[in-house]
């Protein structure tokens, strides 16, 4: 059974969130505020962490970025009323792999829980292909969860940050569209915006340094890896 460690300081939502979670088969770790989410991700560790962002002791940012330094790989996703663009690059750029806004409907909740939970099992397949790879100067760590870019210290990603990048180097010079990349990286049905795909792209290409700017920009189509 799926465990996942949920923290919300709202105890309404959270006590008819960890009712609707459980309902579904999951193994759910409710906590009010993100001091005791970290406790509880130390003491046992979840398959996904859903977060409010704005909690008492620390917030949803806090806990992400001290979840991260253990585990880049384990699936966070952010629950906020805190939606501008600014504040989803901070999501995706503290490692968050998603993010929904509130309020939201319930079906878009759980079909965000399941995608992530399945590109979490899928992962470690990633490493078929082999150990590392390149996008242009820059080295991708496959089991590790790291990028060497040559300028910088080694930078981890996401489940979906890696996802990503193998989709652009197996598919060199071709153009990638939105709706592809969503589908394979964040799993057929997401029912995401391609914004998120976007800030997405943004964050690899600054892990990648000089390298980044091989990830070219097809307006109204997708992106491309140029060879």
């Amino acid at each position: 059974m799926a465990r996942i460690l949920f923290a919300e300081d709202d105890e309404t939502l959270r006590t008819a969130l960890e009712a609707t979670l459980e309902s579904e088969g999951y193994d759910v770790c409710a906590c009010k505020d993100g001091g005791e989410a970290l406790a509880e991700y130390a003491r046992r560790r979840p398959d996904l962490m859903l977060l409010d962002v704005m909690m008492p002791v620390k917030s949803g940012y806090d806990v992400c970025v001290e979840v991260r330094r253990a585990d880049p790989s384990l699936p966070i996703v952010f629950l906020t009323a805190k939606s501008a663009e600014e504040d989803v690059v901070l999501s995706l750029g503290l490692g968050a792999d998603d993010f929904i806004a509130k309020p939201f409907r319930i079906r878009e909740l759980l079909a965000r829980v399941s995608a992530a939970m399945r590109r979490s099992r899928a992962a470690p397949q990633a490493a078929n292909g082999g150990d590392t790879f390149r996008i242009g100067t820059a080295v991708v760590d496959v089991r590790r969860f790291l990028v060497s870019n040559g300028e910088d210290p080694a930078q981890p990603l996401t489940v979906r940050e890696l996802g990503l990048l193998r989709m652009f180097a197996t598919h060199p010079g071709e153009v990638l569209m939105r709706e592809t990349l969503l589908d394979e990286v964040w799993g057929e049905g997401y029912a995401g915006t391609t914004r998120t795909l976007d800030q997405h792209v943004v964050q690899i290409r600054r892990k990648l340094g000089a390298s980044g700017q091989l990830i070219e920009t097809l307006r109204g189509a997708g992106y491309r890896l140029s060879v």
